[in-house]
């Protein structure tokens, strides 16, 4: 009872609090909690903890029982400038709003026997969120203070959260793990009047407050043993099957729709050391699997409308590496590195103002250190140097070759997390012999 009280509160905090600037991989975050915040993800072959839920399922058999605790504080800095005549895109630039969010989770997991266990976890996952104030309008507005897009203050808000039940199983040296997952998302956006005209339902556009969907999928992994130092993981989620945003059916594409996409992911885990291990892994995320998301920008059909605009991105391709050193049986510290592809495209940068998605680099850190032999504290962090994308406007009446627009995004977040191991530590596996 206490447990699901517990779930239950991280989960109404979660889906209230989690609003975040679009991140490394797009709008998603390379991590989720503390351990694999600080490897920047990297940790797919290596997952030992209860969050293994939110990476690679098939981790939680070698966590024992176990609650973790984290919190994330998330500061982006994105905005835009221009350069030229833009006609109907405010000139001069502006910055968004809003610099600081807290995205909660929580995970537990508990052995059946010595080869199986189960797991829950609920966890904030992404989103995006710009805000700007109604700075004075380009040319093609009919009044002075008109905002981004000639209709006041402008922003989108789009926050997710998950919540997973998993099973784990152990086979000899290899590890299986599902993870069925049940989605929330929240969308709203403001200050994008001068689209109604171009829209199947001009009254689903903006400023209609928060809407809510909900959907699922299935999370799965394994993790195989091929020496006793030497691990390799696998990683896949199906896309989230999400019902639609009725209120801004006359903006997102098919009346509404926004899935969230699928993703895979393989790595691998060295200890090069009994004290080091190395990590690598790669990742590919389906964008275009989401015509919300993927569908370009330029489609001339009505917002709304089956097939209709989007914000055309493209799918996303990750690389990151990973360390993790434990000089002391108390002490972890943990490096991280990443590198993704930008899925905004240059020509769709005019509506990519609301989205700027497109930081490709980040480096983590952090330590964790086990104050008795059940509890252990957790830093973590991350930095994304800012990444600037440049394209020409694009306005309802068609491009404007004069107008530049340069969107930009930089971010950091730090994550405190706790960890209470019930049993006392519990040894992985690949300190144990097969």
């Amino acid at each position: 009872m206490k447990m699901r009280t517990i779930l239950l509160a991280t989960t109404l905090l979660a889906t209230s609090l989690t609003s975040t600037a679009f991140a490394t991989e797009g709008d998603g975050l390379p991590g989720f909690g503390a351990t694999q915040t600080a490897l920047s993800g990297s940790d797919v072959a290596d997952t030992t903890d209860a969050m293994s839920l939110a990476l690679n399922p098939a981790g939680l058999v070698d966590a024992g029982r176990q609650l973790d605790f984290g919190l994330s504080l998330f500061s982006p800095q994105r905005g835009y400038s221009t350069n030229g005549g833009t006609f109907f895109v405010a000139p001069g630039g502006a910055t968004s709003r809003n610099t600081l969010f807290p995205i909660p989770n929580i995970a537990y997991s508990q052995p059946i026997d010595a080869s199986s266990s189960w797991g829950v976890a609920v966890y904030g996952v992404g989103g995006g969120n710009t805000l700007y104030n109604a700075v004075p309008g380009g040319p093609a507005c009919p009044g002075p203070g008109m905002g981004v897009f000639c209709a006041g203050e402008a922003g989108t808000n789009l926050n997710k959260v998950f919540m997973s039940l998993g099973y784990a199983r152990r086979f000899g040296n290899v590890s299986f793990g599902i993870s069925p997952i049940f989605a929330i998302q929240q969308f709203s956006a403001y200050g994008l009047g001068a689209f109604r005209g171009l829209s199947l339902s001009p009254n689903n556009v903006t400023n209609n407050g928060f809407d809510y969907n909900y959907g699922g999928g299935v999370r799965v992994g394994a993790e195989w043993h091929a020496t006793q130092t030497l691990r390799f993981g696998l990683a896949a989620t199906t896309p989230m099957w999400m019902s639609k945003f009725s209120k801004y059916s006359g903006l997102l594409p098919g009346q509404g729709s926004f899935d969230i996409p699928g993703d895979i992911t393989v790595g691998l885990a060295y200890d090069v050391l009994p004290t080091l291990t190395l990590m690598a892994d790669y990742k590919h995320v389906f964008y275009s699997g989401v015509p919300a998301i993927h569908n370009s920008t330029h489609i001339p059909l009505p917002f709304g409308s089956t097939g209709g605009p989007g914000f055309g991105w493209s799918d996303v391709d990750v690389f990151a590496v990973g360390a993790e050193w434990r000089p002391t049986q108390a002490l972890k510290v943990r490096v991280g590195y990443e590198h993704n592809t930008n899925p905004v495209k240059s020509t769709d940068i005019t509506l990519n103002i609301l989205a700027p998605g497109i930081t490709t680099d980040q480096f983590s850190g952090g330590v964790s250190y086990a104050i008795n032999q059940n509890s252990t504290l957790q830093l973590a962090g991350y930095y994304d140097p800012r990444a600037t994308l440049t394209g020409i406007e694009v306005t309802p009446g068609g491009a404007n070759p004069a107008g530049l627009i340069t969107a930009h995004l930089s971010e950091f977040q730090v994550t405190l997390g706790y960890a209470y191991h019930f049993d006392g530590p519990t040894a992985p596996v690949r300190k144990q012999n097969f």
